[in-house]
């Protein structure tokens, strides 16, 4: 049996089986029945399918009622950085961008164990490369979100190291077959940036003309409001702050205020 061979909603239920296992490291018969809305007979035979085509067969885990990807796993498919992120923690939004965006080739393996470690609630040592201090030594972290900028996957996570949250590039993270893990020491500190609602205030920026400013407005869809705002977590107004320039001086708008949304 081949992939062409297959009816075409099967073989999208295969290509999705194909990237749980390469990106989440796991999957079983639920994440079938959840996404496709099929019965646990179709799962089943959706899961032997998948066993007869696979050249690196995942391993079942028993305790776990799941199927694990081995350290040599191949995949079928390729995702782009979008269908990745849907697939670790939810929708990612298409930006419809008319030129190509960099290509960031994450490393399965390596997202897969960082998955593995979120779910299970427990900590990873990993070798990663700083951009900031130049530092490349093992450090455990203890993951606990993916989030994405439109361009790039994140992870979050707390540092032992600098005992803060921080956020990671999956791929900066050395590529290791196998990573240590560990239980949690103690539960993690609550993430008060990550659990803020914040709300920006945007405008175009004070030194256009009037001209200018109305043009801008209709660019960027403010109608007739004088301002422009967005919701976001505190700990995700770096990347929106980056992502609609507005550090940059030549930036057509600029950020008025930052406040706190009620909860």
């Amino acid at each position: 049996m081949s992939l062409k061979a297959l009816k075409h909603a099967q073989r999208e239920r295969i290509f999705f089986l194909d990237q749980c296992l390469t990106w989440r490291g796991q999957a079983n018969r639920r994440d079938l029945i959840e996404r496709f809305n099929i019965s646990m007979a179709q799962a089943a035979v959706d899961f032997r399918t998948y066993l007869s085509l696979t050249n690196t067969p995942p391993v079942y885990d028993a305790a776990e009622k799941a199927y694990f990807s081995t350290g040599d796993h191949s995949a079928l498919t390729e995702a782009g950085p979008e269908q990745v992120f849907e697939l670790l923690d939810g929708k990612a939004t298409s930006l419809g961008a008319s030129i190509p965006l960099p290509t960031r080739v994450m490393d399965s393996t390596v997202v897969a164990q960082l998955y593995r470690a979120k779910m299970g609630e427990r900590d990873i040592q990993i070798t990663y490369t700083s951009m900031t201090s130049g530092l490349f030594d093992p450090q455990w972290i203890s993951p606990v979100q993916f989030h994405f900028d439109g361009e790039a996957i994140y992870l979050r996570a707390w540092s032992y190291n600098h005992e803060a949250y921080r956020d990671y590039l999956p791929i900066r993270i050395t590529k290791q077959t196998e990573m240590k893990m560990r239980e949690r020491p103690a539960p993690l500190p609550f993430d008060t940036d990550w659990n803020s609602l914040v709300r920006l205030w945007i405008r175009p920026r004070s030194n256009l003309s009037d001209a200018q400013a109305r043009a801008v407005r209709l660019e960027y869809g403010f109608k007739d409001k004088t301002h422009i705002t967005i919701e976001t977590r505190k700990a995700l107004v770096f990347y929106v702050v980056r992502r609609w320039r507005l550090n940059q001086e030549n930036s057509r708008l600029e950020l008025e205020r930052i406040e706190v949304v009620d909860g």
